[in-house]
């Protein structure tokens, strides 16, 4: 049998406990990692007991597949630039704890979770261990929607700079994100390895049927200037054609587009069943982001058999071409309109073929059980060619 790896992945959070993309990642790179011969030495922050842990998030911490290590928040009043003072502070907390057990394998850094350890790197105890680290978007190196935006980028492009540049590998989720790191300098860091969606999730394309009536479209996030709400609500008000738009997340009274009947809010939804069973009722996702990294909403709507109309930024590349959807350019409004407009016009049979194609794309490329073993597989690559 072989030695299974112990990898210490260091989080800000973890999926259920915090909400995000990145925490949902390292939720599911902690299940699957250790179901796929690697012990997982969990860093998470400590707003909880490791029973409660255990008890809402369903990971397996039998037979030591995750040991999980509770990591104190500091406490820090706000001021500009607060997020990285405390993200620092956080990570020399995790540093701390990390100094004091069995060394692993490899280290897994998401974010600035890292940040203290690969300041230290160099010291002999350190030096022999790979790093790998993920920052997902990279927002703060994509196009900025406004002048206030661009600001705040300028000191977070720093930070994260310091990170990749001291990391010895870098993950990149594909498409864009992978230009962006070669015009930083680590192309010789990278390694591309996508996100993942569970099987549970895949609709049987079987099951789908053209549809002759009314299109759904539905947009899921939360109001926020990058998400490009605004832009597609002043799109919509200026489509004459029939059409349902159904929107999934907290977006505010005052965002919200009024007096259009065939528009609809949810709001905030928690229940993963009630966002399956939604988006399997609906036959485009729009996602007009500014920026993005791989945006998990995108994953789920394809194996839901939705059709996509997304902007061309982060990797979202890798998840839509023209065979499963339509890409755009970020604050395009004339771009996004037509999009709307084209897929309100196109034969039932071919949206049913793109919508077929999202769900085969999913089951190729984006399943976590394949993303956990090529995340293997590179972790092994790596340890291997060490000198």
């Amino acid at each position: 049998m072989n030695k299974k790896l112990i990898i210490a992945l260091l989080t800000d959070g973890i999926y259920p406990l915090q909400l995000g993309g990145m925490q949902k990642h390292s939720y599911f790179l902690s299940k699957y990692l250790s179901q796929n011969n690697a012990i997982i030495h969990l860093y998470i922050p400590q707003v909880t007991t490791i029973q409660e842990v255990a008890n809402t998030s369903n990971l397996n911490l039998e037979n030591d597949c995750i040991k999980i290590n509770l990591v104190p928040l500091p406490s820090v009043r706000k001021f500009p630039g607060h997020y990285l003072f405390e993200s620092y502070l956080y990570s020399k907390n995790v540093y701390n704890i990390l100094n004091n057990n069995t060394q692993p394998d490899l280290i897994y850094i998401q974010g600035f979770s890292g940040w203290h350890l690969l300041n230290r790197g160099t010291e002999p105890n350190w030096k022999s261990i790979p790093t790998i680290i993920n920052f997902h978007g990279y927002n703060m190196f994509q196009l900025a929607p406004n002048i206030k935006s661009h600001f705040s980028y300028y000191f977070f492009r720093q930070a994260v700079l310091q990170n990749i540049k001291k990391s010895e590998y870098v993950i990149s989720l594909g498409g864009k994100i992978t230009s962006i790191l070669q015009a930083i300098g680590v192309s010789k860091k990278i390694r591309e390895i996508p996100i993942g969606i569970e099987k549970i999730w895949l609709k049987d394309s079987a099951l789908l049927q053209p549809n002759l009536s009314i299109l759904n479209f539905v947009f899921i996030g939360r109001y926020e200037r990058l998400k490009g709400v605004e832009e597609l609500n002043q799109v919509v008000c200026n489509i004459k054609e029939d059409f349902q738009l159904h929107f999934i997340g907290p977006i505010p009274e005052n965002k919200q587009i009024k007096n259009l009947p065939n528009v609809k809010y949810f709001g905030a939804i928690n229940d993963e069943n009630r966002i399956k069973e939604i988006l399997r009722n609906c036959d485009v996702l729009i996602c007009p982001s500014w920026s993005e990294g791989m945006p998990t909403v995108i994953l789920e709507a394809m194996a839901s058999g939705c059709a996509i109309i997304a902007t061309d930024v982060g990797a979202v590349s890798e998840q839509v071409d023209a065979t499963n959807g339509i890409l755009i350019e970020p604050g395009n409004k004339p771009e996004l309109k037509a999009a709307i407009e084209r897929m309100i016009a196109l034969p039932a049979e071919q949206l049913l073929e793109m919508k077929k194609a999202s769900i085969k794309r999913v089951e190729e490329k984006f399943l976590w059980d394949k993303v956990a073993e090529l995340t293997i597989a590179e972790i092994k690559k790596i340890i291997e060619n060490r000198p």
